[in-house]
């Protein structure tokens, strides 16, 4: 069982790294690639990024989800190894998770109404240009989060593959008295 439990918490530290991994390096970048500047022609700059903001949804619920498996990962060891999760950890996950609901709640939503004000047909010249300023500054405060996870999570992974104490095992003999 206590395998069991610590392949848990590593795969899932791995999926989480490796998820960010992709969506900064794969995902964000081809939204404004010249392959789908070609395949979009005249509605590239919109749709490019409201792809872009699909995918990035779906990211950051990802590692919401990747959040609460490892927030009950830390509790799974505390009901049945009887570890206390140390204060560090617990204030990482707890980091993390909070970026991920930042990202979701408020960031994401934000950079699809600037790139629906920027692209609109309608929209006064003047509404164009502060948006478009905004998301210059939006998309920096995604990638700095972006960076603060991929970090977080490489130290996150390092511990899960590198547990600080041995795993303990007892004989049958001592568990039957």
């Amino acid at each position: 069982m206590i395998a069991v439990l610590h392949f848990i918490g590593l795969l899932n530290a791995a999926v989480w790294f490796g998820a960010t991994i992709f969506f900064m390096f794969g995902v964000q970048p081809a939204g404004s690639s010249e392959e789908l500047k070609a395949l979009l022609k005249s509605n590239f700059p919109y749709y490019s990024q409201a792809i872009v903001h699909l995918f990035m949804a779906r990211y950051f619920h990802l590692q919401i989800a990747c959040g609460i498996v490892a927030l009950l990962h830390l509790l799974a060891e505390r009901l049945y190894l009887g570890k206390s999760p140390e204060r560090a950890w617990l204030g990482a996950l707890v980091g993390l998770l909070a970026l991920s609901l930042l990202g979701s709640g408020w960031v994401e939503p934000k950079l699809r109404e600037l790139n629906l004000i920027e692209n609109g047909v309608n929209t006064r010249p003047e509404n164009r240009q502060k948006a478009s300023e905004s998301l210059v500054i939006w998309r920096r405060v995604v990638q700095f989060g972006n960076l603060l996870t991929l970090g977080g999570l490489g130290i996150y992974l390092w511990r899960m593959a590198n547990p600080l104490d041995p795993m303990r095992f007892l004989s049958a003999g001592k568990l039957r008295s």
